[in-house]
């Protein structure tokens, strides 16, 4: 081994302990650096990391714009409400009453002709949609109030 600079004459030569210890340090920080190295070329773990992280961000940002949108679905709901009369708010409730019926009808045909991989599938949206009723219900008698309302209007 060289050295840079000759040992002055006031310093001590190091001891072989001393110049042991620099070894073993030296070995400690190149072990590190190695390892931080080879945790920079696995690709396969950095980009699983990446997936991760995006994922997580795409949860988030699909909550935030879920949660956006049924409060958005209710204020609507609540204008249509209060902006309609009285009759034709009866009428909407009439309407969705007959509405309901029919779909649950429309269901109940369909579920007896529907093959069963169907079925499943129809089953996981109909569980999602219970999870989200309340803004569901609040679109859709917004659109029923809405289309009754400009029924109304043209009628002379």
């Amino acid at each position: 081994m060289t050295q840079d600079k000759p040992p002055a004459g006031d310093e001590p030569a190091p001891s072989s302990q001393d110049l042991r210890e620099q070894v073993e340090a030296t070995r400690e920080e190149l072990g590190r650096t190695v390892e931080v190295l080879a945790a920079k070329t696995d690709v396969k773990a950095r980009a699983h990391e990446k997936a991760t992280e995006v994922k997580q961000q795409l949860a988030e940002k699909t909550h935030l714009v879920t949660s956006r949108l049924r409060g958005k679905a209710t204020h609507a709901a609540h204008l249509v409400q209060d902006r309609a009369a009285e009759p034709v708010r009866a009428k909407a409730t009439a309407a969705t009453g007959q509405v309901r019926d029919k779909a649950v009808h429309i269901g109940e045909l369909a579920r007896e002709k529907t093959p069963e991989p169907l079925r499943e599938k129809a089953d996981q949206g109909r569980r999602m949609a219970r999870a989200n009723r309340a803004p569901l219900f609040a679109a859709a008698s917004a659109l029923i109030a809405v289309l009754v309302i400009r029924r109304a209007r043209r009628r002379p």
